[in-house]
């Protein structure tokens, strides 16, 4: 834990940042380091863990009011949570407080400690990515998604014992998961109990353990899950997949898979919010003509008219052609940026109907340009 970065300086941030500083560093990071974009790169496959642990922690309330206030330890499971050492001046080995007070009071839960071992726990959640196609985030879809997860064995049934076989009582502490010593103190005989060494607290002991799982219950195993990606997600969102995660103790629930989505660019389309804008090239004619020209869509084809003296830049709106909103029916709008292409190596005869066609407009033809060099002559005459 001591050799762990800050969370905030692994994002680039100040601790204090906000949601949405985050999330913004996060996605920085990812086109930075996604193994993706280096697949040989074995550093930025580790940068990207180290990123994502950060994400994770980070975008929990509670797991980040716990980071902010205890560092690492606020969040390492070893130290019951992250809450309990604060109250005691900072001291860093809980475990030694504990042995204390257990000593005294008879394997209290001090430190957050489950007094009874055997009690069902919920196994711990597994964090992922998945990198899709911007239309893929537009439309949705469905992924594999491969992990590697804790499972109950499937040759014991989770028991830990072999097959005919079944865990016993343990004879030392008879099935109560702690033994009782006295010691002699200052202040005379003190009787307490502590987990028992033979079965570690559980009571119960496996004389002929299962061969695939050595006796933890648990095996190692590679998965895939399909995982349904909805229509309208954008680059950073998470997923949960419940149940996905690792499988819990004791008859415990699994945890849940929680997979980060990163969207490719596209090279015609950007995304704002639900929004989509693009840019397309129009002719010099057409913008001084006006026309009706067919444009791209993230559904297919649509069309918009250019009226007569459409200038360089002018936004387009089209109703309902975003990207839709999750969970919902509507869609959010496209605005298409029309930006005039000036013709080049023009011959010579072009270039003599260009000068004609200018000489014929006038100085009524060009407001903006009139009224620009106006003000010019004002500034110099000293009026603005």
């Amino acid at each position: 834990m001591a050799d762990k970065r800050d969370y905030y300086e692994v994002l680039g941030l100040s601790k204090g940042a906000s949601d949405d500083d985050i999330k913004k560093a996060y996605r920085a990071c990812v086109k930075k380091y996604h193994p993706d974009l280096h697949p040989d790169d074995k550093e930025c496959e580790e940068k990207m863990k180290e990123v994502n642990e950060a994400y994770e922690c980070l975008t929990d309330p509670d797991k980040k009011a716990k980071y902010d206030q205890f560092g690492h330890a606020g969040v390492d499971p070893n130290f019951g949570g992250g809450g309990g050492f604060g109250g005691f001046g900072g001291f860093g080995d809980m475990g030694d407080i504990g042995d204390i007070f257990s000593s005294f009071f008879g394997g209290s839960s001090f430190g957050g400690r489950s007094s009874n071992p055997n009690a069902p726990r919920r196994g711990q959640d597994i964090q992922t990515y998945s990198t899709i196609d911007f239309m893929d985030a537009c439309n949705g879809k469905k992924v594999d998604i491969k992990i590697n997860r804790t499972e109950s064995c499937s040759e014991c049934g989770g028991t830990g014992a072999a097959a005919g076989s079944s865990s016993e009582t343990c004879s030392e502490c008879r099935g109560t998961g702690y033994v009782k010593t006295a010691q002699r103190t200052p202040l005379g005989m003190i009787s307490s109990q502590r987990p028992c060494s033979r079965c570690g607290g559980k009571g119960k002991v496996i004389t002929n353990p299962c061969s695939k799982c050595h006796g933890s219950g648990r095996v190692n195993a590679a998965k895939t899950v399909t995982v349904t990606i909805p229509a309208g997600i954008d680059d950073g969102q998470t997923l949960q997949v419940r149940g996905q995660g690792h499988s819990g103790l004791n008859g415990g629930p699994s945890g849940d898979l929680h997979v980060t989505i990163q969207v490719r660019p596209d090279p015609i389309f950007d995304r704002d919010g639900y929004d989509i804008r693009t840019e397309v090239p129009i002719t010099f004619t057409q913008a001084v003509l006006g026309d009706e020209i067919e444009i791209p869509c993230i559904d297919g084809k649509g069309k918009i008219t250019i009226a007569e003296g459409t200038q360089s830049g002018t936004v387009f709106r089209i109703r309902g052609k975003g990207v839709k909103r999750l969970n919902r029916s509507d869609r959010g709008d496209q605005y298409v940026t029309v930006n005039v292409e000036v013709p080049k190596n023009l011959n010579k005869n072009q270039k003599e109907l260009l000068r004609k066609f200018e000489e014929s407009l006038g100085e009524s033809n060009y407001n903006k340009r009139k009224n620009f060099f106006d003000k010019v002559k004002d500034i110099l005459r000293g009026e603005i």
